[in-house]
């Protein structure tokens, strides 16, 4: 019940700082719609601690994991104990430890000015690069395999060439949807304005994927439908430098 003095109002925006309330609220509906989406209620933290004799922190790697995936927040070691090989002892713990938890990929960002380097020497590939970083720097994304050999990680582009444009879109769509089945991802795929060419960079975790995919009967079959309108693909290995 309302009186003469009441005053009603609509919904109210309001900007301010740190809230830790709303991230409070916001990860646990976030967290409860992707279970719901996914099917993957396993969400867990992930942590690797360092001390010395006095309990005083040398390094430290926090993270997470969830389905089948792992993800690495921070890395850090402290400034007179980054010569003595503990950034790489926090991977392979945190890389054993998602393992255990049957995750079969990791993930992680550096900013061009922190380590990109160094997640390289230690089998991760990148899979892209954000720009806007203050001092024209990047922030460099990297993925790794925790099943496979990473020396035997397959990267190629596709140069993609669409003689009918509606037809070899669709079909671009359908074969791409296959590489997973065969240990593959599409990491990028981008297409020219009028829509007859595209470029894709794809990953396989070992050759044999490469090569069972190439194979794939349903692959086959979409392609011999389209008989002279099938799109024409120049392919080029391709490795980070």
């Amino acid at each position: 019940m309302t009186t003469g003095n009441d005053t009603t109002t609509g919904p109210v925006l309001h900007v301010a700082g740190e809230d830790a309330e709303l991230t409070e609220r916001i990860d646990r509906e976030l967290t409860a719609f992707n279970n719901a989406a996914t099917g993957a209620g396993d969400e867990a933290g992930l942590s690797v601690r360092v001390t010395d004799d006095g309990g005083e922190l040398i390094a430290g790697l926090t993270g997470w994991t969830w389905g089948g995936r792992a993800g690495i927040n921070t890395v850090w070691v402290r400034a007179d104990r980054r010569r003595d090989g503990w950034g790489g002892r926090l991977l392979r713990a945190a890389e054993e430890e998602a393992r255990n938890r049957g995750r079969t990929e990791i993930s992680v960002s550096s900013f061009s000015f922190q380590a990109p380097g160094f997640y390289r020497r230690h089998g991760y590939t990148d899979t892209g690069i954000r720009d806007g970083i203050p001092g024209g720097h990047v922030d460099h994304h990297f993925w790794k395999s925790l099943v496979a050999d990473p020396a035997g990680t397959v990267r190629l582009v596709a140069l993609v060439e669409l003689p009918d444009v509606e037809a070899g879109q669709r079909y671009e769509d359908a074969v791409l949807a296959l590489l997973g089945r065969h240990g593959g991802r599409l990491e990028r795929r981008l297409r020219t304005d009028d829509g007859r060419e595209e470029v894709h960079v794809i990953r396989f975790i070992a050759p044999e994927g490469l090569e069972s995919f190439l194979a794939d009967p349903e692959r086959l079959a979409l392609r011999a439908a389209l008989g002279d309108s099938a799109p024409v693909t120049r392919v080029l290995p391709v490795h980070d430098v």
